[in-house]
């Protein structure tokens, strides 16, 4: 359904989905400009009262469905995109203190040195002090994307909604660069996106937050306080709901 639809409502506690490929400003490794952008907009919306955890995705360093193409095995090359969300992880939180926000990153895979273990238990407890927590590693196995590890964490840790930031401004009838004509929805409900094909998340993200009555938000994290308006309850955006 286009349109208004109804008020939305204020998140108190929110998951967000970056994707990697973000994070290198369309170039393979870290734009430190953007990843301050973001760091900003975090700290922006956590000044606020609200708690936020982050997963990234590994685009900007690989990619394993890619690198898969090129024979390389499919978990060997999924494991290497893990750690490059480490990495997108562990510089977003440099920034995210740079701006006086406590953070933690916390990993599927451990490695103590530069990082928590993944455990919802703490993370939630970090989250209730105000912390930021950044969820690396994806789910710790090959074969699941950072779209499913959000949904995943979004449900573990209780979160309100999962905020997917892209570069387009919402769900589309079509690709608005294919088709002119393409209008974008102000909400929509998940049995209606999978029934139009409508590339919102991966297949099995989208079935968790179906399943689980997780309501997603896909906007533009290009547009600088959109993280703000999005967590305010603002129309922005495409909200994707049971």
């Amino acid at each position: 359904m286009t349109g208004q639809g109804s008020d939305r409502p204020g998140f108190r506690r929110v998951l967000l989905k970056l994707g990697g490929e973000m994070f290198g400003g369309g170039k393979v490794g870290l734009d430190p400009d953007v990843v301050e952008t973001v760091a900003e907009q975090i700290a922006e919306v956590v000044a606020t009262g609200v708690q936020v955890a982050v997963v990234i995705g590994g685009g900007n360093f690989f990619r394993g469905a890619e690198l898969e193409e090129r024979g390389m095995d499919r978990a060997r090359s999924d494991y290497m995109g893990m750690l490059g969300t480490v990495m997108n992880s562990l510089a977003l939180q440099d920034f995210l203190q740079k701006q006086g926000i406590d953070t933690r990153v916390q990993t599927a895979i451990t490695m103590g040195q530069v990082a928590e273990p993944y455990l919802p238990l703490r993370a939630k407890r970090h989250l209730e002090k105000g912390r930021v927590v950044i969820f690396g590693a994806g789910m710790g196995m090959p074969y699941f994307s950072t779209d499913t590890t959000a949904a995943q964490r979004a449900l573990e840790i209780g979160a309100d909604v999962v905020l997917m930031a892209k570069a387009v401004d919402g769900v589309f009838t079509a690709d608005p660069k294919v088709d002119e004509s393409a209008t974008m929805f102000s909400e929509i409900t998940h049995k209606e996106a999978i029934e139009r094909g409508l590339k919102v998340a991966d297949a099995t993200a989208f079935s968790l937050c179906m399943d689980n009555q997780m309501p997603m938000l896909v906007f533009n994290l290009l547009t600088k306080g959109n993280i703000a308006r999005a967590v305010a309850g603002e129309k922005i955006g495409t909200l994707v709901r049971s």
